[in-house]
């Protein structure tokens, strides 16, 4: 029932960024040799899409306030100090004080007055993404070089929480929590002539 690809199947590994792609376009190809109106109808349908699975951006861990006395009160040179251990937990869950919260803030603690902190600038990764893109189109020709093309298109199909970076900032009472997400799954329609 269904073709060959009609363009490459494109993996990705890379290790380092722990970061996987999978494009994928399939002609459906059946009965192409019906000529009757349900043969119209089964002819010329693709389905397209692109899933992804990736972890997230590194985190930023700064410490607002100038304590390290160098004179950039808005800069982001202080770090906190790191105690560890770094407890990671997926957002959605209820953490020791509410939800969204990503890592506890118990990990570290306040730079010295006048020093600087050890924890590094960006150590660990930010919540991970799961999506899913899907489209699927139809060509009916209308004459020669004349057709008209339907589609269907969804991003984040299964409509997964894919959360933005945590706070990273020690002075912030959101230090650590998941203030917000990336778009919801979204649907479109389009009807183009092609000439």
């Amino acid at each position: 029932m269904f073709g060959l690809p009609n363009r490459a199947v494109f993996v990705k590994l890379n290790a380092s960024a722990r970061n996987w792609s999978l494009m994928r376009s399939y002609k459906i190809n059946c009965l192409n040799s019906e000529t009757s109106v349900l043969g119209g109808f089964v002819r010329g349908w693709a389905v397209n899409g692109i899933t992804r699975f990736t972890t997230g951006f590194p985190v930023n861990i700064s410490q607002s306030g100038d304590r390290s006395l160098v004179g950039i009160p808005r800069g982001s040179i202080d770090q906190p100090n790191f105690i560890g251990p770094l407890q990671i937990q997926d957002p959605r869950l209820p953490g020791p004080r509410r939800s969204n919260q990503y890592f506890s803030s118990s990990a570290f603690t306040s730079e010295p007055l006048g020093g600087f902190g050890n924890a590094n600038r960006a150590f660990f990764h930010g919540p991970g993404l799961n999506n899913w893109d899907f489209g699927l189109h139809k060509d009916t020709a209308l004459r020669e070089g004349m057709a008209l093309q339907f589609r269907v298109e969804f991003f984040n199909l299964f409509n997964h929480a894919q959360f933005n970076n945590p706070n990273g900032n020690f002075a912030s009472s959101q230090f650590g929590y998941v203030t917000s997400a990336r778009d919801p799954r979204i649907g479109q329609m389009g009807l183009k002539f092609l000439w």
